[in-house]
């Protein structure tokens, strides 16, 4: 009876601790809504970009054609209303540095604030830098007519400002989150880039027409007060980890820190720098991570404008039209986080298949869709229809190498993601730089084709290299049993993921 009794109560407080909702839950909400924020920050250029150029009065070629699709609408002509042209004359080159300016920003202040974050936690560099992008986010109108110059100066700063959210994310992610939660938690987190994107593109582009609101200028001033907001409640609500919050169910915080950290409880030991070098899966996550910034950054930057220049919309329905590919991948996310997790959970597949799958989904896809889309010619309803598909299987990355970090080493996910993400930026920041020089002067078509087919062959690529290297199993070199004593030994094995 008495042993009935205990067994009952270790299960109740089993339970308890891993019930629907917890303070990890919230945590993974405030998350989602920063990444969401984040990416509002990051898009609305890419939409307000095409209301702010003339682009009736940019340089064209002589011989090249500019209305291959003018005749092709996907409204009848009754329904659309006319765009007048923004005060700017920008050429497609110009454009590319003021939509990458961002990027450089955003690189620099990546592996820093991933090593800081670990020695003075997460939270205070998530939070400032947030503040940081809303503050000169209001700045973007005014820097724009001093020149391109100016402008490219604030939406670096604003990259400076928000380098800290992926790898702090991260690290939080990985003090809060049991592994079998992983996939879906962090796919909900990462999801909010998602999100942001979908709220951020058609409602730039519903902004920047309301004259009202003073047109484009609004989108800066709306998007900086929200994520200012933002800032100011995830600082005063959210706690560094289950160990430093003082309302946390004391269940939730044993099963959190038992499941994530051991036995041996929190440590934090140095960084193995040189295992870290000589490890394969954290070179698979990398070029992964590449991959998917290049592709995802050429469509981010770039869509808004090759429906201006290529298919002819106006500036609502570009704005809505953009968003759609990125409601698919926020759709596809979270539902196939939930089935990776299952699948891993009841052990039906390991880690390491689960995210190789779900990870060549995520990038085949999109290389598929890319090639497909650049061969639709003047049909706007199947190029929109072919770029959403592909676009919505990307999200299988949010199962994939996105979360792998966690896998392979939760103690210093954020480490491996600060390297992972800076690397990746670099790459993708090159995207809209490769995208203005292979269209200047020449907005057809064929031009874009170029485009699509570059950011397809380096999604195929990087894929290949992930799939086979990458594993989720967690590495010796973060093996918790490590940090005991010398009377201890280490084991030499491979550590596999809680379950």
């Amino acid at each position: 009876m008495v042993v009935v009794g205990v067994e009952e109560k270790v299960q109740e407080v089993h339970t308890k601790a891993k019930g629907w909702y917890g303070t990890r839950h919230f945590v993974t909400m405030m998350l989602f809504f920063g990444m969401a924020n984040a990416y509002t920050m990051r898009t609305n250029m890419s939409v307000a970009i095409v209301a702010m150029v003339n682009h009736t009065a940019l340089p064209k070629l002589p011989t090249v054609v500019t209305d291959e699709c003018e005749d092709n609408k996907l409204y009848n002509e009754t329904l659309q209303e006319k765009h007048k042209d923004g005060p700017y004359l920008w050429t497609t080159t110009e454009q590319g540095y003021i939509l990458s300016a961002f990027f450089y920003g955003y690189c620099i202040t990546q592996i820093p604030c991933g090593i800081l974050a670990k020695k003075y936690g997460a939270l205070r560099f998530l939070a400032g830098g947030m503040m940081l992008n809303s503050l000169f986010g209001f700045l973007v109108p005014i820097s724009a007519t001093f020149g391109t110059i100016p402008l490219i100066v604030v939406r670096f700063i604003q990259g400076l400002g928000e380098g800290p959210v992926v790898p702090c994310s991260h690290a939080m992610l990985a003090k809060w989150i049991p592994p079998n939660e992983r996939s879906r938690m962090a796919a909900i987190v990462y999801a909010g880039a998602q999100f942001g994107t979908v709220i951020s593109m058609p409602l730039s582009g519903v902004l920047s027409d309301l004259e009202i609101f003073g047109g484009w200028p609004s989108i800066f001033y709306f998007f900086g007060a929200l994520s200012a907001i933002w800032s100011i409640f995830f600082y005063f609500t959210v706690y560094e980890d289950p160990d430093s919050h003082p309302s946390i169910d004391p269940d939730e915080r044993k099963h959190i820190i038992n499941t994530v950290w051991g036995a041996a409880g929190v440590t934090s030991p140095p960084v193995p720098w040189t295992s870290i070098a000589k490890s394969l899966p954290f070179w698979a996550i990398l070029i992964a991570h590449i991959g998917q910034n290049y592709g995802y950054e050429t469509l981010m930057t770039e869509l808004p404008t090759f429906m201006k220049q290529v298919l002819r919309f106006n500036i609502k329905e570009n704005g809505f039209l953009s968003a759609l590919p990125y409601l698919a991948m926020w759709g596809f996310s979270v539902s196939s986080s939930w089935v990776a997790d299952y699948l891993i959970s009841h052990e039906r597949m390991s880690h390491t298949k689960v995210r190789k799958i779900a990870q060549g989904i995520g990038h085949f896809g999109p290389a598929i869709a890319l090639v497909a889309a650049s061969y639709t010619g003047c049909n706007p309803a199947l190029t929109v229809a072919i770029l959403t598909i592909g676009v919505g299987l990307n999200g299988g990355i949010y199962s994939g190498f996105k979360v792998n970090h966690l896998d392979i080493s939760p103690r210093f996910a954020g480490i491996l993601m600060s390297f992972t993400n800076f690397t990746a930026n670099m790459a993708g920041l090159l995207a809209p730089i490769v995208a203005g020089y292979i269209i200047y002067g020449r907005p057809t078509q064929a031009a874009w084709r170029e485009v699509f087919f570059v950011a397809s062959a380096v999604y195929l690529v990087c894929n290949t290299f992930y799939l086979v290297f990458a594993t989720g199993k967690r590495q010796n070199w973060d093996d918790p049993s490590a940090d005991q004593p010398p009377s201890t030994p280490k084991p030499e094995h491979t550590v596999e993921s809680s379950h």
